[in-house]
């Protein structure tokens, strides 16, 4: 008999895990070979390239950390390394000079364009893999459930 009031919970738990894990070293790799970007980079980009001049479209450091997924204290030092590499700039926010925004260069925008479809074709491709383990395959449906219809022009 098991000790655990749910051991369930505790195993979809660790099969979410590991489907993460797995996705996320797979398009790793993919960006690193192709574009010498980490996914961190890439969803910093990514997120950051999606910044409107409108009422509330601009991430603060502290919104972007949330974005991403880390500390604020990481997501500064990778701003740090992008803007070092020509990706990003800062400049102060015009309402609250405290405050620091940080932009998506035309650079920084090209490799985001071409380092998309990589990320996209890993994405998928991993998913591919783990649905073909009986542990990851609902999970990696429900990922593909959760994408937009495609738009058709």
């Amino acid at each position: 008999m098991s000790r655990r009031a749910d051991p369930g919970l505790a195993h979809g738990w660790c099969a979410l895990s590991a489907l993460h894990g797995r996705i996320e070293a797979h398009i790793e790799r993919a960006l690193q070979a192709a574009h010498e970007l980490s996914v961190r980079e890439f969803s910093l980009l990514d997120v950051l390239s999606e910044q409107h001049d409108g009422d509330g479209g601009h991430f603060r450091m502290h919104q972007l950390a949330d974005a991403v997924v880390l500390s604020q204290s990481a997501t500064t030092r990778l701003v740090t390394r992008l803007e070092d590499r020509g990706l990003l700039r800062r400049y102060l926010c015009p309402d609250d000079r405290r405050g620091i925004y940080t932009d998506v260069t035309e650079e920084g925008h090209a490799l985001l364009d071409a380092a998309r479809p990589t990320h996209d074709a890993a994405l998928r491709e991993a998913l591919t893999a783990a649905e073909a383990r009986p542990e990851l395959a609902p999970l990696a449906a429900a990922v593909r459930t959760l994408a937009p219809a495609e738009r058709t022009a």
